[in-house]
């Protein structure tokens, strides 16, 4: 059961990788866009209902942002292309990476939120000059970041490649073998575990597990820290029109209705690129290629990250 669901995750990203290489999926971004424009008026009227007191107003308000964040993030986006990149590339565990898409999205609300008020309540920039600044330097920072663990990613799998070389065997000397005294390095647990010295009792560097375990939360922050940079547009307008009405509360849960939409299609696609990666390691497995196969993901989805991040950066952001 497991295999077989493995198989079909690896068959469905392949024939979405497919399908957005061959602008398949140009169709899907233009209704995205049209449904972003349609949720945007709604919210304006449920606004106006939520001001004027009407019950449900802003029960409807969340779920509109809420839509709207889904409809946001069915569209082109960095997040979705760095989030489902790195779970293609990194032996990282489904809970953990949509854990890291949750946590992004929550981010960007955030990052939102605290442009809004800095903007608007400590610099009184219009609507305008601050979503000119989330489409412009911060959008190209957001880019800049996503390039940057794309190549990052990239070199990680290149270094891995090469541990996977077979390794020269080093000359021996005659005899050196069967020395008295001669003790072979240890390679077993207590190896791992970085005992302390014999000499002063004290380790002189981390375990491989500390190692691993820094790694990973090194990774969560910087894949969150990119995605966050740029905030949503949407969310943008909805805390600038709720600042202006008095009802900055609302907009700030709104924000957060909406981080929680995009969230549902980013653990979706961290969902789907891991299990593809796990089902071409499986199918890797059986001829005896697995070893070599994750780090070649890695070199190739980290590639594909810098590739498409710096054609965005020559496009403008």
């Amino acid at each position: 059961m497991r295999a077989a669901v493995l198989t079909l995750a690896l068959g469905a990203a392949l024939a979405l990788a497919l399908a957005w290489a061959a602008g398949g999926l140009d169709g899907l971004a233009a209704e995205a866009a049209r449904a972003q424009q349609q949720a945007q008026t709604a919210m304006a009227g449920a606004l106006r209902r939520l001001r004027a007191g009407e019950p449900g107003a802003l029960a409807l308000l969340l779920g509109l942002c809420f839509a709207y964040g889904v409809a946001h993030a069915a569209g082109p986006g960095h997040g979705k292309l760095l989030i489902g990149g790195y779970g293609a590339g990194s032996r990282v565990s489904l809970p953990r990476l949509a854990g890291v898409a949750l946590a992004a999205s929550l981010a960007q609300a955030t990052a939102a939120v605290a442009l809004v008020h800095a903007g608007v309540g400590l610099l009184a920039l219009s609507r305008e000059r601050m979503t000119g600044l989330a489409e412009g330097a911060l959008q190209t920072a957001s880019t800049a970041a996503i390039a940057l663990i794309g190549g990052w990613l990239a070199l990680r799998g290149l270094r891995g490649l090469v541990r996977c070389l077979p390794a020269p065997a080093p000359p021996r000397a005659a005899g050196h073998g069967d020395a008295p005294g001669h003790r072979p390095a240890d390679t077993g647990a207590g190896h791992r575990r970085a005992a302390a010295c014999a000499d002063c009792g004290h380790r002189h560097g981390p375990t491989a597990d500390e190692i691993a375990r820094l790694a990973g939360w090194r990774d969560a922050a910087a894949l969150v820290v990119a995605v966050a940079i740029r905030p949503c547009t949407g969310a943008l307008f909805l805390l600038i029109l709720t600042w202006r009405m008095g009802l900055e509360a609302a907009g700030i849960a709104g924000a957060y209705a909406m981080g929680l939409g995009v969230a549902t299609v980013t653990v979706g696609v961290a969902a789907l690129s891991v299990l593809a990666r796990d089902g071409a390691l499986l199918s890797a497995a059986r001829w005896g290629r697995a070893r070599a196969l994750a780090p070649a993901l890695e070199l190739l989805a980290g590639s594909a990250v810098l590739a498409v991040a710096l054609s965005l950066l020559a496009r403008g952001g």
